[in-house]
């Protein structure tokens, strides 16, 4: 992990509240239901998720936390640039995609499979694609 990984776990609370709420408004863009922003912080307690939406600063930083948290932020600002219009972006994440990444599958569906690794796979897509 990074200096800088590091030195955002030492802070704890002031990174959390900041950082959550930016991921809760993208999945409110994305429109995406609880069980499945549960997905894809890693989280397997309905509680957990809504105690971090309204105490951000309570939430633990962990690695993994900022690993997903690193990923998604960068695959909303991928969608941002390759669809600047925010329902063609909307739409990229839940339209069946033919690339063998996806299989066939929506790229959320991808993205909701539940590993690190999938959201690592979007994210570097997105960038190859963008150029970056």
């Amino acid at each position: 992990m990074t200096v800088h990984a590091e030195q955002l776990l030492q802070r704890g609370p002031s990174v959390t509240r900041a950082l959550l709420p930016a991921i809760f408004n993208i999945f409110s863009e994305w429109h995406l239901k609880g069980v499945q922003q549960m997905t894809l912080l890693g989280l397997s307690n309905e509680k957990t998720l809504y105690n971090w939406k309204s105490h951000p600063e309570k939430a633990k930083l962990t690695r993994d936390l900022l690993e997903r948290a690193s990923y998604i932020l960068g695959i909303y600002k991928s969608l941002q640039i390759l669809f600047p219009d925010q329902a063609l972006a909307d739409r990229w994440l839940s339209t069946p995609n033919d690339n063998p990444l996806f299989n066939g599958m929506a790229p959320l569906d991808r993205l909701l499979a539940g590993q690190v690794v999938d959201l690592a796979v979007v994210r570097y897509f997105l960038d190859a694609e963008r150029g970056g």
